[in-house]
């Protein structure tokens, strides 16, 4: 399951940046798209085992899911495919394999708060 290394990843980059920044990350924002070959809620269970022993532990995956979008030649813009099985324009049914977004695996932001420190 290549999702438990996705997530290790994501929270290791997570971590990185809370002590860079010297927070705590409460949320991952993602955008995962239609063809990027994860499988949404087999990553969400794996981040959430893989947090369990890090200091995101209890922190969120939020997974914005980003479909298949596609230049249409014809239409000259972007556009939705009719199905991921058969790349067409949705608008006008015009074969294309240029595809323009679907493939997306992309930490976007981190919701953070500022760790408290205790006075001297």
């Amino acid at each position: 399951m290549h999702e438990l290394s996705i997530a290790m990843s994501i929270i290791e980059l997570a971590e990185e940046e809370s002590a860079r920044r010297g927070v705590q990350v409460s949320a991952v924002h993602l955008k995962l798209g239609a063809l990027s070959g994860v499988v949404k809620e087999a990553l969400w269970s794996c981040y959430e085992v893989a947090c369990s022993d890090s200091p995101l532990k209890g922190s969120r995956l939020v997974v914005e899911e980003v479909p298949v979008g596609v230049f249409c030649p014809s239409c000259k813009a972007q556009r939705p495919v009719s199905s991921v099985q058969l790349f067409c324009c949705a608008q006008c049914g015009t074969a294309t394999s240029e595809i323009v977004q679907g493939k997306e695996l992309e930490v976007v932001a981190l919701e953070i708060q500022e760790w408290a420190h205790n006075p001297v």
